[in-house]
């Protein structure tokens, strides 16, 4: 089974809001949260520093956003702006704007219903591992019936460390709706920590940990109608690559190549622009920047070997607003 959340996600559709860095709960040894993100009160949109509600608008457009899943640190630990945020997605654009929200803390019954009444659909809890498998009897089985009367749809997501059936059983209670299993990663985040509890990285990739697939996890959990089990590998190729392409698609300007993995392709020459007036170049197959001219591939290519233009290069960019260069090519 796959969520309507996960659905969104897998097109690519789903805006990542980071809200909040901090989370007093505990300091999870796996926790993938990256230096940069960690103990702050910044929020980002995607990759996009936020300093304005106008910003998060701006970046749910260039990627044609489907959704929003809110994120952190622990968003449930800045309540206000977590619903003010909500509240201006759906205000934008819409009850259908799904959004969804990852939490490690229960919260209890008044948040879950400010959370409601903000916009949010879906709640995924992740509790912590010390309390897998004795949750039974606990705030943790109670807050997912809460969290239904008020509204939302209670779900675990957790990473998949071991096989554990108490989840299944939660499932087929009736309690949560759905189980996320995502692949057990390391990360720049949790590097150090992970290789201190006696994790490794699976040889030949460059996150996935050794054993992440082990077949326990994936016969008695992934095997459940109402568990979905997410690869690292797909993170990668599905839901990060087709957001790259919502974006790439709606910010290409005409001499733009979109490429298989979402990044864009132009040509970078140093020429001065009356150069491309004289040679009769449209207009639409290049763009004066401050220093440089920036045109269609292919064009550099030919300009440089008929001998209009003494060289140049061919860039490979993400879409992303901070627009982080691939490759560079030169070409002469």
């Amino acid at each position: 089974m796959i969520s309507k959340g996960c659905e969104q996600c897998a097109k690519g559709g789903k805006m990542v809001l980071f809200v909040y860095g901090y989370c007093d709960q505990r300091d999870c040894f796996y926790c993938p949260l990256g230096e940069n993100r960690k103990n702050v009160t910044d929020v980002y949109a995607n990759e996009r520093k936020v300093e304005s509600d106008e910003d998060v608008i701006a970046e749910a457009k260039r990627m044609s956003a489907l959704g929003t899943s809110i994120t952190g640190g622990e968003p449930q630990e800045a309540m206000a702006k977590t619903c003010r945020y909500l509240r201006l997605l759906k205000d934008e654009f819409g009850e259908d704007h799904h959004t969804h929200l990852y939490t490690g803390i229960t919260g209890g019954r008044e948040n879950m219903r400010r959370l409601a009444e903000a916009g949010l659909d879906e709640i995924r809890f992740h509790p912590p591992l010390e309390l897998w498998g004795d949750m039974h009897g606990t705030e943790w089985e109670e807050i997912l019936y809460i969290a239904r009367e008020e509204g939302l749809t209670p779900a675990f997501e957790i990473p998949g460390i071991r096989a554990e059936p108490e989840f299944l059983e939660f499932l087929d209670e009736g309690a949560a709706e759905f189980c996320n299993v995502n692949e057990f990663e390391m990360s720049d985040g949790n590097y150090r920590r992970m290789q201190e509890e006696g994790f490794e990285l699976q040889e030949g990739h460059m996150s996935a940990v050794e054993g992440s697939k082990d077949a326990s996890i994936v016969e008695e959990m992934a095997s459940h109608e109402k568990v979905y089990f997410c690869t690292s590998v797909f993170k990668d190729a599905a839901q990060h690559r087709n957001r790259l392409k919502r974006m790439a698609k709606n910010i290409r300007r005409e001499f733009d190549e979109v490429t298989d993995d979402g990044t864009l392709v132009y040509g970078k020459a140093f020429a001065p622009p009356e150069r491309f007036e004289a040679l009769g170049v449209p207009e639409e197959f290049y763009t004066v920047k401050s220093n440089h001219v920036e045109v269609a591939w292919w064009l550099l290519e030919e300009m440089v070997e008929d001998g209009d233009l003494d060289e140049g290069e061919i860039v490979e960019q993400y879409p992303t607003v901070n627009g982080t260069v691939v490759e560079r090519t030169p070409v002469a």
